[in-house]
């Protein structure tokens, strides 16, 4: 299946409520990514995704429709060298290879525009499908954390996987 990354528009709030108010997306992110998803809470971040220049939040578009996100963050201070990556899909297009390539078009991004060495991303240990999306990207896993997060009224486990510029493989074919 076909898809684009582009920056956010006001007009995707309407499927950005359709797909990203779905406890199974929400369960696995922060809590910043609120459930219920309002149409309130769309217009908030689409304005907070196209802030920074250059844009490094992106919608995932199949058909026309924003169908998730997908972003990179450089991080500063000590951390400067470091980008995190994090991402999320509508379900219905879940299994078809979208989150996949797309991940490994936002680290051909970070690489080629911010001069890091590391894009990470930290997981829920629970959440198999994201580990096998880095994996499959060469991600490697460098710490596996118990009760790294709070979620739900409960801990949870976390498992933080890297890729070092040096490791990258830009072409690799997914």
């Amino acid at each position: 299946m076909e898809f684009v990354l582009r920056p956010w528009n006001p007009d995707d709030s309407l499927s950005l409520v359709k797909y990203g108010n779905n406890w199974n997306i929400a369960r696995y992110l922060a809590n910043i990514f609120p459930y219920p998803y309002t149409e309130d809470s769309a217009k908030t971040f689409i304005r907070f995704a196209n802030a920074d220049k250059p844009i490094h939040i992106f919608a995932i578009e199949v058909n026309g429709e924003a169908i998730g996100g997908i972003g990179v963050h450089p991080q500063t201070d000590i951390m400067e060298k470091n980008a995190e990556l994090g991402y999320w899909l509508g379900e219905p297009f879940w299994g078809k290879g979208i989150i996949s390539r797309a991940v490994r078009q936002m680290v051909n991004f970070a690489f080629d525009t911010y001069p890091i060495d590391r894009v990470y991303a930290t997981v829920f240990a629970a959440n198999i499908a994201s580990q096998c999306v880095l994996e499959k990207n060469g991600f490697q896993l460098e710490a596996s954390i118990e009760k790294l997060f709070w979620k739900n009224e409960e801990y949870q486990d976390g498992l933080i996987y890297a890729v070092r510029r040096g490791n990258w493989v830009k072409n690799l074919e997914i």
